[in-house]
């Protein structure tokens, strides 16, 4: 079984599409209404050209994927860090562990080895049934919760990947 980690771009639209789609409709029928479950082919052109936007193929087939947000693009994260955005795995994945096994690649491979970034981010709906705890034993931490008029309170939570230099970096946050 191949697999392939890459950056997607406009040519991967409609994969793209088809995995946000599938990978968020649980959350829908939950009541939760993340961005990316409504997403369209417009919200799709739009979110590749704004955002790193990562995939795991299987045989050629999107099987997850990752969005990192910037701290100098459109839509940063609260904490002035890489942020994760829309993530998912396609369901006909289920059991693999391939969103697991994406954003792991994302970590190490992009936000750690080439933004060299002392932490990451993430926002996840408080009420949701198991996202939370997962990206707990990810090792996320809660930091604040808001809400962002999406319908849901949002927990902010953050990774340090660096200890040494996550507190050098905030030493200079501070004014």
């Amino acid at each position: 079984m191949t697999e392939k980690y890459r950056q997607l771009t406009l040519a991967d639209s409609d994969a793209y599409l088809e995995l946000m789609l599938a990978a968020y409709a649980p959350s829908l029928t939950l009541g939760v209404h993340f961005d990316a479950a409504t997403a369209t082919p417009e919200k799709v052109e739009r979110h590749l050209r704004q955002h790193g936007v990562f995939g795991l193929f299987i045989e050629d087939e999107l099987a997850a994927s990752v969005t990192l947000r910037y701290p100098w693009g459109p839509l940063p994260g609260p904490f002035g860090l890489p942020h994760i955005g829309w993530f998912g795995a396609h369901p006909r994945f289920r059991g693999q562990q391939r969103g697991q096994q994406i954003y792991g690649w994302v970590e190490t491979h992009i936000v750690r080895d080439m933004l060299h970034a002392p932490a990451i981010s993430l926002g996840t709906a408080i009420h949701h049934p198991w996202l939370i705890e997962m990206y707990q034993h990810w090792g996320f931490t809660p930091q604040h919760k808001a809400d962002l008029g999406k319908g849901h309170i949002t927990l902010f939570m953050k990774k340090i990947l660096d200890e040494a230099a996550h507190t050098s970096w905030l030493a200079r946050q501070t004014p």
